[in-house]
């Protein structure tokens, strides 16, 4: 089975995932991205790497019982997508602290309000295979022990069941 473990950027993804105790094997696509060199090139203005997505998804090719987390997992392909939320508030305090510019604070605060993350991995999965999580008020161990459920089988689906968008 693949999992992918997705989020807009702070949403707890890496934490959580570095936590898990599974004998899955677990993959920050972030990491093999930037080490394998799967990128087109780079983006100036956000001083990041653009991601070769069809290269990575090659590269997953090749990992069929693998839990995988990135801001990018719910564009490939998996069997359950699980989808972390985070205030947009909380998430912009997050991004601070890490040391963001500014910009990608408030560019990564308005996409967790917007849904975006959600919107995109249930067109491309379906409702009945993402499970949304917010983790505003969860501490790490929460947010793992969430998504070993969802591995498990045991947590149903729940696409649209968190909305920020009073932020607006």
């Amino acid at each position: 089975m693949r999992v992918a473990v997705t989020g807009t950027p702070g949403t707890g993804k890496t934490t959580a995932t570095e936590r898990l105790d599974s004998n899955r094997q677990v993959v920050h696509l972030n990491e093999v991205i930037r080490e394998a060199g799967l990128t087109t090139g780079r983006d100036d203005r956000r001083d990041t790497l653009v991601t070769d997505t069809d290269a990575v998804a090659d590269w997953l090719a090749g990992h069929e019982d693998v839990l995988f987390e990135s801001h990018l997992a719910h564009h490939f392909s998996a069997d359950r997508v699980v989808v972390l939320r985070c205030h947009p508030e909380e998430l912009a305090a997050r991004l601070r602290e890490r040391g963001e510019p500014s910009q990608t604070v408030a560019e990564n605060a308005e996409s967790e309000a917007l849904d975006i993350v959600l919107a995109e991995a249930v067109d491309r999965h379906g409702e009945d295979r993402v499970y949304e999580v917010d983790t505003t008020d969860l501490d790490p161990a929460a947010v793992t022990a969430t998504i070993e459920a969802v591995v498990a089988g045991e947590r149903e689906p729940s696409a649209g069941t968190v909305s920020f968008v009073e932020y607006l």
